[in-house]
């Protein structure tokens, strides 16, 4: 229990949505069932784990929602509540360009009261190619009600796929963290991760579809050297 409990108070610090890429579709009429399963692993810290399950729904062509919880321990036996987490993507442009644009946010109510409410929100974009798909995302991160002040944060995701075929895409993600938005961190300090992904939707009836992501980054997450996988599972129906 004290194992978890320094974890948890390690979490602010490395608990971060952004090891999923956002990308936002037209799946109006349709729900799913997300499990997301995420770890770190650094020379200087154990593994920390972060598995999350969650409920999602197309409410319109434009405008996807979904609820999820995660938790957080040393391994999937010694996990505790971390926070509740209500995203939104709005797509503001549908096939008109070149490109897609949607709104991203995400609030994640934090489990301990002191670590306070984190407002996530800012822009996705996407473009294709020929098979070729390009993701570049820019979120800020406002923490609200915390016991101490937080400055809002920048951070990036970004991702080359290529579409071989509807069971498997392969290509390369990023993501990294800035800073305050406003007075980046010195170079190094900053957070920079890349490394390949592999994806890909399986069919499974006239409305069902099993979807897939596994990543493997290595890098720095907030000026500590580490490697993360991350895993996403989806049924969508």
């Amino acid at each position: 229990m004290l194992l978890v409990g320094a974890l948890l108070g390690a979490s602010s610090a490395w608990a971060d949505p952004s090891y999923y890429l956002v990308t936002v579709y037209d799946n109006e009429g349709e729900t799913n069932l997300d499990f997301r399963y995420w770890t770190v692993e650094s020379k200087h810290r154990r593994q920390i784990v972060w598995p999350e399950v969650g409920i999602g729904y197309g409410v319109t062509s434009r405008w996807y929602t979904e609820v999820f919880v995660s938790a957080i321990g040393p391994d999937v036996f010694q996990t505790q509540l971390e926070a509740f987490q209500w995203q939104n993507d709005y797509l503001l442009t549908q096939g008109q360009y070149p490109f897609d644009l949607a709104l991203h946010s995400n609030l994640r109510f934090n489990h301990d009261a002191a670590d306070g409410t984190v407002l996530q929100l800012g822009p996705a974009l996407q473009t294709e190619l020929g098979r070729l798909q390009l993701n570049g995302n820019l979120f800020f991160d406002r923490t609200l009600r915390a016991a101490t002040p937080v400055p809002t944060e920048l951070k990036y995701q970004w991702q080359a796929k290529y579409h071989w075929r509807a069971e498997m895409h392969v290509g390369l993600q990023g993501f990294g963290e800035l800073g305050p938005w406003d007075q980046w961190l010195p170079a190094t300090r900053r957070s920079h991760r890349v490394g390949p992904v592999l994806s890909g939707s399986l069919n499974l009836g006239p409305k069902e579809s099993l979807r897939y992501s596994v990543a493997y980054l290595v890098g720095k997450s907030y000026g500590q050297q580490g490697q993360m996988l991350s895993v996403r599972l989806q049924y969508a129906f």
